[in-house]
């Protein structure tokens, strides 16, 4: 992949694979059944909590952080596929005072590392949610949001592979020593 930046110079790095594209792109879809849920009760839809249960959400506090958590997810999601993208590469133009440049690959690889880290510690309870007692949800109601939540066990994962393609695509190759090689003496025999 060759990318022109403002100053007429040619970046090139190797092409993502094909499999690093699509866990990128995967990781915006993980996160999205749990935001639709989020909204969903934002919206006055109890969606699966007991009326006990739900009046916590219907305070003032609840409609503004759950959309915004929704929203912040996505986002944070969306910014994996930058790892595979050209923009993961050369700050777009139209972002002031650093559109152009160059991202070192560094400055993508420390945040993302530590995100996939922090995202698997957090979502690795999910497969173990039936686990938990869930008394202010009806059962059908612990059921469908442990569904929806449990894709999110795939984010920190699916990040971090990516990660680790960025990094092996963008690495500063090493200095190979130059190694003699000494022809091996044949005698011939007359």
């Amino acid at each position: 992949m060759s990318i022109q930046t403002s100053d007429s110079t040619v970046i090139t790095a190797a092409a993502p694979p094909r499999w690093a594209v699509w866990a990128a792109h995967l990781t915006t879809w993980v996160v999205l059944p749990s935001g639709l849920w989020r909204i969903a009760l934002v919206l006055g839809y109890p969606a699966g909590y007991t009326d006990v249960g739900f009046e916590g959400f219907q305070t003032v506090g609840a409609q503004v952080w759950m959309p915004s958590l929704s929203v912040l997810c996505e986002l944070a999601a969306f910014l994996t596929i930058g790892l595979v993208r050209p923009w993961g590469e050369v700050v777009p133009h139209w972002i002031p005072l650093i559109g152009g440049r160059k991202v070192r690959p560094m400055a993508a690889v420390v945040p993302a590392a530590l995100g996939a880290a922090a995202l698997t510690v957090l979502w690795a309870f999910t497969p173990w949610w039936w686990t938990f007692p869930h008394d202010d949800m009806t059962p059908t109601g612990s059921l469908v949001v442990g569904i929806l939540y449990l894709p999110l066990f795939l984010w920190g994962p699916l990040l971090a592979s990516v990660t680790v393609s960025y990094h092996r695509r963008h690495r500063t190759p090493r200095r190979i020593r130059a190694v003699r090689w000494r022809r091996p003496s044949v005698r011939c025999r007359p």
